[in-house]
C-alpha cells in the first residue's frame, strides 16, 4: 500500500466541479435564445431555469465522473487513469443528456426548442446541448488534471 503526500485527487475534483459549474452556466446562458422560454418566460422564470439547468448539469457531470472513477479509476487518479476516466465519464454525461433532452422535449414536454435550435434528425434532440457535453466537461477535466501548484 502506497501513501501519497499530496491530495491530487481532491484538488482535481474541486477544479472539475468549479470548471463544469462556470462552463455550464456560461453555456446555458448563451443557448437560452434557442428555447421558447426566452420568448415566453418572465425574467424570474428565465433566471430560475438558468440556475436549475446549471445545477442539473453540474450534478450530471459530477455523477458521470464519480461513476467513471468507480469503474475505471485508480487510487492515484488523476496522475494515472486520467484518459480512461475521461473516455468513460464524457460519453456517460453525453448519453444522459441525449436521454434527458429527448424525454423533456418529446415525451414529458417540460421545455421546448425555439425555431433557432438546430436538432439532430430522427432524435429531435437539440444540437447545442449535445455539443455542451463535448466541450464543457472535457475542458473542465483538462483543467482539473493539471498538477497542483507547489507552494514555496
Amino acid at each position: 500500500m502506497r501513501l501519497y503526500s499530496s491530495p491530487d485527487w481532491l484538488c482535481a475534483m474541486r477544479r472539475y466541479v468549479l470548471g463544469v459549474t462556470i462552463g455550464n452556466a456560461v453555456w446555458e446562458a448563451a443557448q437560452l435564445p434557442l428555447y421558447t422560454l426566452w420568448e415566453s418566460g418572465t425574467p424570474a422564470q428565465i433566471t430560475f431555469a438558468l440556475l436549475h439547468c446549471t445545477a442539473g448539469d453540474v450534478l450530471i457531470a459530477s455523477a458521470a465522473l464519480l461513476g467513471a472513477l468507480l469503474f475505471v479509476g485508480t487510487p492515484d487518479w488523476p496522475r494515472m487513469s486520467a484518459k480512461r476516466t475521461a473516455f468513460v465519464s464524457i460519453p456517460a454525461g453525453l448519453g444522459y443528456s441525449i436521454f434527458s433532452e429527448f424525454w423533456n422535449t418529446t415525451v414529458h414536454k417540460t421545455w421546448a426548442y425555439s425555431d433557432l435550435m438546430p436538432v439532430l434528425p430522427g432524435l429531435h434532440v437539440g444540437l447545442t446541448p449535445l455539443l455542451q457535453w463535448l466541450v464543457v466537461p472535457p475542458l473542465a477535466l483538462l483543467w482539473a488534471m493539471r498538477p497542483p501548484r507547489t507552494r514555496p
